[in-house]
């Protein structure tokens, strides 16, 4: 099982809906508030093409959003 991290903000109806579909999978995750997050993270998020949240970070993949494929991915 990966390490997964969601970097996510508050009010974040995608954060949410990745909260809730790890959640039905029994898949654990840390939570990370992108808005305590330095600018540098947020900027290192952006040159790898990460632009919203949120942005989910497991040992062997990276994204943004809400996925349901990459999310199944982690069970696979």
């Amino acid at each position: 099982m990966s390490n997964v991290t969601i970097y996510s903000k508050p009010s974040c109806v995608q954060c949410t809906a990745t909260y809730r579909a790890l959640d039905g999978k029994g898949i654990a995750y840390t939570v990370v508030d992108l808005e305590h997050e330095p600018i540098e993270t947020i900027e290192q998020f952006k040159e790898r093409g990460l632009l919203q949240a949120p942005i989910v970070i497991t040992d062997t993949d990276e994204w943004a959003g809400f996925r349901p494929d990459k999310i199944a991915t982690l069970t696979a």
